[in-house]
């Protein structure tokens, strides 16, 4: 069997956790897939899965061959489409992850968008507020907020956001705007675990306020519809109040005093060439955020 194949059926192994499941997909016999990943391993000298009766799990190695396997694989479906006088065309499925309320608002309509435009293509979407090993758990392209850390993805600046606290024009006629973040403690502050859980808010030239909440919402959705409500300041990253600052329900106060603002990047595990779904993807994803005024 040539390593092609061997590669081919090693990534389908990872991606299903079963060699039988795999065999099945790949209409072929138990055994010749099991032959063919234990042929990898011994060209490799190095286990790729960790086997037991009830799960097929990848190694470290494993794991870091993964990675190769595709982007070796997705080259050689690019190598063969220019020999034959065409570009390779988006196709497969496409995995993308962002923060919950971010992908819901902004990466979701590119999705939509995106699969409308390469019908070949099938998406998957991960919008979670937690981290996410982008390897580990398959993302083709992640949107994320914040200063990266080193590593070797491709990314692209798209925009910032900032911290902002906010509340409704009607609650401003009747309690005041607060100058200074020092008046917070005499206004009604509604907190969201969700967006910042310490009692503490931090602001610009290490200014630190312990804020006393008068209602805490475990969601910034929650917090956000109780400030347009008139009830209260919440404390929010200012994407997530766009349409309401839009429709005029919100206000922003204390501008002077926000911190610096995070940056949003669009990232990919990079290679020598990302697949043709990847870099449509990125391309729209970049144009569409970058449009957006809320975010630029």
């Amino acid at each position: 069997m040539d390593r092609w194949q061997a590669m081919r059926i090693f990534v389908k192994v990872a991606e299903t956790e079963s060699f039988a499941e795999s065999a099945r997909q790949l209409h072929m016999s138990p055994p010749a897939v099991t032959r063919a990943v234990a042929a990898l391993e011994d060209i490799i000298g190095a286990r790729l899965f960790v086997r037991t009766t009830r799960s097929v799990k990848l190694t470290e190695p494993g794991n870091r061959y993964l990675e190769d396997c595709r982007r070796i694989l997705s080259d050689i479906v690019e190598a063969e489409a220019a020999a034959a006088g065409s570009y390779a065309k988006p196709s497969g499925t496409l995995a993308v992850t962002a923060s919950m309320l971010f992908g819901q608002m902004y990466v979701l309509p590119i999705m939509h968008e995106y699969l409308g435009s390469y019908p070949a293509v099938n998406g998957r979407i991960l919008f979670v507020d937690r981290p996410v090993n982008i390897v580990e758990e398959g993302i083709d392209v992640a949107v994320r907020i914040g200063h990266l850390p080193d590593s070797g993805f491709s990314a692209t600046k798209v925009g910032l956001v900032r911290r902002v606290v906010c509340g409704a024009p009607a609650y401003f006629r009747e309690r005041g705007i607060p100058s200074t973040p020092a008046d917070l403690k005499d206004h009604r502050i509604i907190a969201s675990t969700g967006a910042w859980a310490s009692p503490e808010w931090r602001f610009a030239n290490d200014q630190r306020v312990t804020i006393q909440t008068w209602l805490q919402s475990n969601t910034n959705e929650a917090a956000i519809t109780t400030a347009a409500a008139g009830f209260g300041l919440t404390r929010v990253l200012h994407y997530q109040i766009g349409p309401a600052l839009l429709e005029e329900k919100l206000q922003i106060v204390l501008t002077e005093y926000e911190e610096a603002p995070l940056p949003i990047h669009v990232l990919h595990p990079e290679g020598r060439q990302a697949p043709a779904k990847v870099r449509a993807f990125v391309e729209l994803a970049v144009t569409r955020l970058r449009e957006n005024r809320l975010l630029n």
